[in-house]
């Protein structure tokens, strides 16, 4: 069998000191995360996380800037993940929406409550993610470029 990493995104979404993260049911119990997920076939990265964005809180995301590329290596499963992070805004809610299968609800959380639930995180790159937006880590967008 081939190797290969499971392709991520995500969406780091700030509004008035707070951060929308969603809680989900996961094979490790009920944890958070940023509204993430996997890179469908064909699909642009930046498209994948306007898409993953909405299906997961019903909020309408704008990526501005690339926050990071990060590489993780989750042993319980031994799967390896490589995740591209972005800030943005939200121009739009749809509250009837319904959320993803496993997702609960999306919620929004200050840093400090962020940082003291991290044994609740779906992986370290929840708060990584967010200590490197508040931070002010931002790459232009153009640094993806998507052919097809």
């Amino acid at each position: 069998m081939i190797w290969k990493p499971h392709v991520t995104v995500a969406a780091v979404i700030e509004q008035a000191g707070k951060f929308l993260l969603v809680e989900e049911n996961t094979s490790d119990g009920v944890l958070f995360n940023q509204p993430a997920g996997h890179l469908d076939a064909g699909e642009s990265i930046i498209a994948a996380v306007i898409r993953e964005t909405l299906e997961e809180t019903a909020y309408h995301f704008v990526p501005e800037s690339l926050i990071g590329i990060y590489q993780w290596h989750q042993p319980a499963h031994d799967r390896t993940y490589l995740r591209f992070a972005f800030a943005g805004r939200i121009t739009g809610h749809e509250p009837g929406r319904a959320l993803d299968a496993g997702i609960i609800r999306a919620v929004w959380q200050a840093p400090e409550d962020i940082r003291a639930s991290r044994q609740r995180h779906r992986s370290p790159l929840v708060s990584d993610c967010v200590d490197d937006y508040l931070g002010g880590v931002r790459y232009p967008l153009t640094l993806l470029r998507h052919y097809g």
